[in-house]
C-alpha cells in the first residue's frame, strides 16, 4: 500500500500541475526524509480509513511562480494571498488522491490545509519525494497510519 499511496500523490501532483499551471515536463526523486530545507510548508491532514498528514513544501521561488502563473501578478516575498494559494494547490492534489483512494474502497476525508511544520513520531506509511518542474521544486513526505 506504500508504494500506491505513493504513486498516487506523485501522479496527481503531476496532473495538477499539468492542467493548472501547463507544465509537462517532470522529474522526481526520492529523498531523505526531514531533509527539507523549505519556505512555505502546507500540512494537509487526513482522517478515516487512513490518518495522519501530508506535508508539502514549497520553496519561495517555486511557490512565486506558481501563483504568478495562476494569477499573471508578480510577487515579492510569500504573503497571504501566495500562501492561500499554494494551500489551495495542496488541498486539490490531497483531494484528487482521496478520489483515487476511494476507488479501491479506502475512505478518507481531508483537514483544511495549515501552514506548519509536522510532528515528528511514528508512521506505518512514510514516503518522501521531490517533483523538479520548470517552475522550481515541490516536495511532499507522506505520513500515515491505517486506522484502528
Amino acid at each position: 500500500m506504500n508504494d500506491s499511496i505513493f504513486t498516487k500523490f506523485l501522479e496527481a501532483t503531476k496532473n495538477v500541475f499539468q492542467l493548472m499551471l501547463d507544465l509537462t515536463e517532470f522529474s522526481d526523486s526520492p529523498v531523505e526524509i526531514g531533509s527539507f530545507g523549505s519556505d512555505l510548508d502546507i500540512c494537509i491532514g487526513i482522517t478515516g480509513d487512513l490518518e495522519g498528514e501530508v506535508i508539502y513544501h514549497f520553496p519561495s521561488e517555486t511557490s512565486l511562480n506558481i501563483v504568478k502563473i495562476l494569477s499573471g501578478m508578480e510577487f515579492d516575498s510569500i504573503d497571504e494571498f501566495v500562501t492561500s494559494a499554494i494551500s489551495e494547490i495542496a488541498n486539490i492534489i490531497s483531494g484528487n488522491v482521496l478520489t483515487e483512494l476511494s476507488k479501491e474502497e479506502t475512505n478518507c476525508d481531508l483537514l483544511p490545509p495549515e501552514v506548519k511544520k509536522a510532528e515528528e513520531k511514528d508512521y506505518e506509511i512514510r514516503r518522501a519525494c521531490c517533483i523538479v518542474t520548470s517552475v522550481g521544486n515541490v516536495c511532499f513526505d507522506i505520513r500515515l497510519n491505517r486506522a484502528k
